[in-house]
């Protein structure tokens, strides 16, 4: 099966209340357009409101895969529409959590690379009103993809994804995730890829440096 876009979304709601974080408003409510324009700083017409840990040119975009929220409706036995997860991409046909660091995909005139794996907050916990999602995201450890725009332009849902370019070093997206997740045995890994953003490496070597 060709990988595919099966919904582009951005913030429907801002919601406000104790569980949004430290500017008290969110964005994270995303639902389905019929299609969005994808700039290097971010998606036109998002609302991406705590940029201290969200937003920038490393988290421009956030795709997620309609596998793996099939794979949480079984597990929380709830239906779960595109924009679920908060992402502006819902894709179908492509493993995000096996994505290497620094591929790059091709949708319509749009060029996209992978940079860094989504880390759960209490945000995410407090728009599904589920107390534990943390950990479930951690245990589970699908987190889906933030992208860079390296070429700008816009998108619709069925737009195919091709896979431009994968570099040989091959450090996933799942292989990130598990090293902020604590396996200390990856932490190193992170210095050798230089697709990742600054703020990993900066993490690592303080983590290896603390050892």
């Amino acid at each position: 099966m060709s990988a595919q876009l099966v919904s582009v979304n951005v913030t429907a709601i801002v919601h406000e209340g104790d569980w949004t974080g430290s500017v008290g408003r969110t964005g994270i409510d995303k639902r389905a357009v019929p299609q969005i324009q994808l700039m290097k700083t971010g998606v036109v017409g998002d609302q991406v409101l705590d940029t201290k840990v969200h937003g920038g040119i490393d988290k421009a975009v956030y795709a997620y895969a309609v596998e793996d929220l099939r794979w949480w409706e079984s597990k929380i036995e709830a239906d779960l529409i595109p924009g679920a997860f908060g992402e502006n991409l819902t894709t179908e046909g492509m493993d995000l959590t096996n994505a290497v660091i620094g591929e790059r995909w091709r949708i319509g005139e749009v060029l996209l690379e992978v940079s860094e794996p989504r880390i759960p907050c209490r945000v995410f916990a407090g728009f599904w009103k589920r107390p534990l999602l943390v950990k479930e995201f951690t245990q589970a450890a699908r987190p889906g993809a933030y992208l860079r725009v390296i070429e700008e332009g816009t998108v619709v849902a069925s737009y195919q994804i091709a896979l431009e370019h994968r570099p040989t070093h091959g450090f996933t997206i799942g292989q990130a995730f598990r090293a902020k997740s604590g396996e200390r045995e990856l932490v190193s890994q992170v210095l050798d890829v230089a697709e990742l953003p600054s703020s990993w490496h900066e993490w690592a070597s303080r983590i290896l440096g603390a050892g």
